[in-house]
């Protein structure tokens, strides 16, 4: 083939071109309209992502497919520059998405990533101990004066092609619009090396994205440090719960919409007897790391050190006490241990006992404040509600 036919980019790297150029214009847009909503924020960091890897791709494409010269015509100083905007170009579409990696990673808030709102995304490694308010601002100061950069970037190098297209020499726009051929613009010389550029971006995507699934897996396959649920206290359990009729569920508001959750994995030891208040009492053992919404990025925020802490805390404790009757019932103290921290509300339930088989549903009003639920992030409770309802209903069947 002549060596006309590399007067042109490969099919591969228009695609890249045109769909980063569209990322990173929308991604500039969308970092200045995201404030003040959550859906915005996840999506910025999703985007991010898929731009850093996208970059590595690129790279190594262009690193196995060497781009087409510039033209014979084009000044020394201004190949020089366009070499220059390009350099700079791979150095921020890399360098700016690792820096807002490294912001989530380091934020006092610790919010959760989750791509797309289906895959979790993990911290950047050995960031734990960086995690300041100080740090953060600093890196989110250079992350925002990056995307300026990227943007006076993008008007270099859309400026260069618009002179060079109308300049004496050779255009070079044209070797960059998909399917424009002709004795001027043959197509390129084939391309090579797609395993070597996708294959692997896409390995290093995986490696990463998998340490949340194997960490996810381990911190619930764990079992919990004894010292986790307190002292045992003994209970002459008088009933069985029926575990597949029983569930424990919580509720409130973010941002203004109702959410629910539950709690799939809990045991349960009840000493109740209607004519003997004085000496009943119920203790629950529910593992936090089973609580679950119905959406990703909530679950993924539960475990986080800031509200459940599932890794030093896998188990909080539920101990009623304190029974008596009421007009719709019953009442109890309910005294929930949540992160090592007891705080102690009203129970209202109603019971119902037919023979052997007994049905029970009530509820309890805890303050998130009171349990040290995303004070870091949310004291105010300007997103999530401070007021979280927990909601216990279930069977059991008297012991014989």
């Amino acid at each position: 083939m002549s060596a006309e036919a590399s007067s042109r980019y490969t099919g591969i790297a228009i695609a890249l071109h045109w769909a980063m150029a569209a990322l990173l214009v929308f991604m500039i847009w969308l970092g200045w309209n995201m404030d003040e909503n959550e859906a915005r924020y996840q999506l910025h960091k999703s985007i991010g992502i898929t731009i850093l890897f996208l970059a590595l791709a690129r790279l190594a494409w262009r690193f196995a497919n060497p781009p087409p010269p510039l033209p014979d015509g084009m000044p020394a100083l201004e190949k020089t520059a366009s070499h220059a905007v390009h350099i700079a170009f791979y150095a921020l579409m890399i360098g700016i998405p690792l820096g807002g990696w490294f912001m989530v990673s380091v934020s006092p808030f610790q919010v959760s990533t989750v791509l797309y709102g289906v895959l979790s995304w993990p911290h950047l490694p050995f960031t734990e101990g960086l995690i300041s308010k100080d740090l953060y601002e600093i890196v989110e100061f250079m992350h925002g004066k990056g995307a300026w950069a990227i943007i006076g970037l993008l008007a270099l190098h859309v400026a260069g092609a618009v002179k060079h297209e109308f300049g004496p020499e050779d255009g070079v726009f044209k070797r960059m619009i998909p399917g424009l051929f002709g004795k001027a613009n043959p197509p390129a010389l084939p391309a090579r090396g797609v395993l070597f550029a996708f294959g692997g971006s896409l390995a290093l995507f995986t490696a990463i994205a998998a340490t949340s699934l194997i960490g996810a897996g381990t911190a619930n396959s764990a079992a919990p440090p004894a010292s986790a649920a307190g002292p045992a206290t003994t209970i002459a359990s008088n009933w069985i719960v029926d575990y597949e009729a029983s569930e424990i569920t919580f509720a409130g508001l973010h941002d203004g919409n109702a959410f629910t959750g539950e709690f799939e994995a809990w045991t349960a030891d009840v000493a109740f007897d209607p004519d003997a208040l004085a000496a009943a009492k119920v203790r629950v053992v529910v593992d936090t790391r089973s609580a679950k919404t119905g959406k990703k990025l909530y679950d993924d925020s539960l475990k986080a050190r800031e509200w459940f802490n599932t890794a030093e805390f896998p188990e909080a404790i539920i101990e009623l006490s304190e029974f008596t009757p009421s007009a719709s019932g019953y009442e109890a103290t309910a005294t929930l241990a949540l992160k090592g921290k007891p705080v102690s509300v009203p129970l209202r339930f109603t019971l119902d006992i037919d023979g052997d088989k007994a049905t029970l549903d009530g509820s309890a009003v805890f303050s998130r404040k009171a349990l040290d639920l995303g004070q870091a992030s949310d004291a105010s409770a300007s997103w999530v509600a401070d007021e979280v309802t927990v909601t216990v209903s279930g069977r059991a069947t008297r012991k014989p």
